[in-house]
């Protein structure tokens, strides 16, 4: 890989990396059902909408799932998986392969998000319990269905939420599970 390829490297993963993870955001704020009025979620939208608009055109939502959102993200991972292969220097792989990459590429890139979202959460949680900031407290309505479950089934511990550790647990069996046997170059996928 030249110095151009190098460049075109930086650029793709960095470029294509924060607008992929504004669109996943935007899908899994949306399925939280997070305050689309915090500044956050609205720099998210104003950034997505108008590829969003795009896609709505041919694909609807349906029970509160924007589907266009996650084709989008699909389809922008596709491009910057060819993208990237291009500027390694890879031969391109069938349109098949780079689907199924881009696949595990996503779930492995939501997986990320909530990983860090966690600790985001946690981390504020002892240093800024009853911060009403608007960052924390949307990491706090992305994270809270999926540890409320974990909560249910925990029993009360005194005012220590246990939670957490669970479902550390599960992201990584999901990521064990889902991701590691696909085999995936990690050079080559954004969110790996």
């Amino acid at each position: 890989m030249g110095s151009l390829g190098s460049v075109g490297y930086l650029v793709v993963n960095t470029l294509g990396g924060l607008y992929i993870l504004a669109i996943l955001l935007r899908f899994m704020l949306q399925v939280a059902r997070a305050d689309f009025y915090n500044p956050f979620t609205q720099a998210i939208v104003k950034v997505t909408d108008p590829s969003v608009k795009l896609f709505r055109r041919f694909i609807p939502g349906y029970r509160g799932f924007d589907f266009a959102s996650l084709v989008l993200a699909l389809l922008a991972q596709c491009i910057a998986t060819t993208l990237l292969i291009f500027f390694s220097g890879f031969a391109i792989p069938s349109v098949g392969l780079i689907v199924s990459w881009s696949s595990v590429g996503l779930l492995s890139f939501i997986l990320n998000i909530y990983f860090w979202a966690m600790i985001i959460s946690i981390v504020s949680s002892f240093i800024a319990p009853f911060s009403r900031h608007p960052g924390l407290v949307l990491v706090r309505q992305l994270t809270e269905p999926i540890m409320e479950p974990f909560r249910r089934l925990l029993p009360s511990m005194g005012g220590l939420d246990f939670s957490p550790i669970f479902v550390f647990l599960a992201l990584q069996i999901m990521r064990v599970v889902l991701i590691d046997p696909m085999g995936v170059n990690t050079r080559v996928v954004l969110g790996i």
